[in-house]
């Protein structure tokens, strides 16, 4: 039969994904560049309405009972994208994409400490997964289409598609990665990411405008940090594994957002200020600039966790970058390295540690801060990476073996 020639084989897998990562990329990029708009218009809603955080435990209510009596196995978010890669056996719902767009949206209106990377990357597997069917892809390609969605969804909500490409590698661990994800990965996270572009959505500029020279007493000080950062990442897992231990108590799962949402108010009141919720992306660029005060990253911690794992929807990545970046500010007390620097190393540190991507937020660093960054993030990261410990905030992610899998490569690597 001519059609199970190589060649032609070959030729209609390349017309396929070829194909696939420019519909999955376009679809992806645009749903994000609609959901970063909205975004954007609930937050100046919020501002300008700051009596909006009241209706927090409603608004809890709402998203608690939207996913126990639709969401089913949405609820898991990220974690049932892992899981669909692990064992392509059951479709990811496409009322997923939906659900946490309307849902994080909500979050946001009324003064929820969320991020958005979440959002971007459960829509885009959620999307990129419908596709399974329509192109009959087997359970191999299955993986693939997932990674797609992924990479498309973080390089769009963050205008990062190197980062998004390995980062939806990395997540799933390199060792379960077929090299035939690669390429595709790469090509639907830079058509996502200049998809949302054409939308006009401008990303957050970061750039450092002055970086010391990289010196040996350097290295000591970003490895200092970094043990510091990785710490923090460890205390973002497990002081989020308390709150949801303790919202477990509450037996009825749409009520556990709701007291999440009082307790949210009451915190706000305390603090007397709304700096610490929603995305926060003000207060992180300040950081650059402005030494942050010494509380700033554990107040948002502890918002953050209680956030999401009371049940309200969003992101951790965000969060995670006002963490680090505000701990890196502060550091600057006693850590003698510009506060810029210090910012941007924690700012990608702190993500490192609590993702355990370690190359994904390295490349992150370096495509948001400049090259000449990437010494300082890169060594800050390690450090945090491994010093974090070895659960995540993806417990999907959580396998024995595969925290120090880059260790072991590094020390093979050596051995030769």
């Amino acid at each position: 039969m001519p059609n199970s020639h190589p060649y032609v084989t070959a030729i209609n897998n390349f017309i396929k994904w070829t194909l696939l990562c420019g519909i999955v990329g376009m679809s992806i990029g645009s749903t994000t560049a609609l959901f970063l708009s909205s975004l954007d218009a609930v937050t100046l809603f919020r501002e300008q309405h700051p009596w909006i955080i009241f209706s927090l435990p409603l608004a809890g209510l709402l998203i608690g009972f939207t996913y126990y009596y639709l969401g089913k196995e949405s609820v898991k978010g990220n974690n049932l994208l892992l899981e669909t890669h692990q064992s392509p056996n059951r479709p990811i719902p496409f009322l997923m994409a939906p659900l946490v767009f309307i849902t994080t949206l909500l979050t946001h209106l009324a003064g929820g400490s969320a991020g958005r990377e979440g959002t971007a990357v459960q829509m885009g597997g959620a999307i990129a997964d419908q596709f399974t069917k329509w192109f009959k892809l087997n359970d191999s390609q299955r993986k693939t289409i997932v990674i797609i969605g992924i990479s498309a969804g973080f390089a769009a909500v963050f205008g990062t598609p190197l980062a998004g490409a390995i980062f939806a590698l990395e997540i799933m661990s390199f060792r379960q990665i077929h090299l035939r994800s690669i390429i595709p990965s790469f090509a639907a996270a830079y058509i996502a990411h200049y998809t949302c572009l054409a939308w006009h959505i401008e990303h957050t500029n970061y750039t450092l405008t002055v970086i010391n020279t990289f010196e040996i007493k350097s290295i000591a000080w970003a490895s200092f940090a970094g043990i510091i950062f990785g710490i923090t990442a460890l205390s973002f897992t497990w002081i989020g594994k308390r709150w949801k231990q303790l919202f477990e108590f509450i037996k009825y799962a749409p009520l556990r957002p709701f007291f999440g949402g009082l307790l949210l108010i009451v915190a706000i009141l305390l603090l007397g200020s709304q700096k610490f919720i929603g995305l926060g992306v003000p207060s992180i660029i300040a950081t650059f600039t402005i030494q942050a005060g010494p509380y700033d990253f554990l107040i948002k911690l502890v918002l953050t966790t209680l956030t999401l794992n009371a049940g309200f929807k969003g992101g951790e990545v965000t969060p995670l970058f006002f963490i680090g970046a505000s701990l890196g500010s502060a550091l600057i007390v006693f850590v003698p390295l510009p506060l810029a620097i210090l910012a941007a190393m924690g700012f990608v540190a702190v993500f490192a540690g609590a993702t355990h991507c370690i190359i994904a937020s390295i490349v992150m660093g370096i495509e948001l801060f400049g090259l000449q960054a990437g010494w300082y993030v890169g060594v800050a990261s390690i450090f945090a990476y491994f010093s974090s410990g070895i659960e995540g905030i993806y417990s999907a992610q959580e396998k024995p073996g595969t925290k120090y899998e880059m260790y072991n490569y590094i020390k093979k690597v050596f051995s030769l």
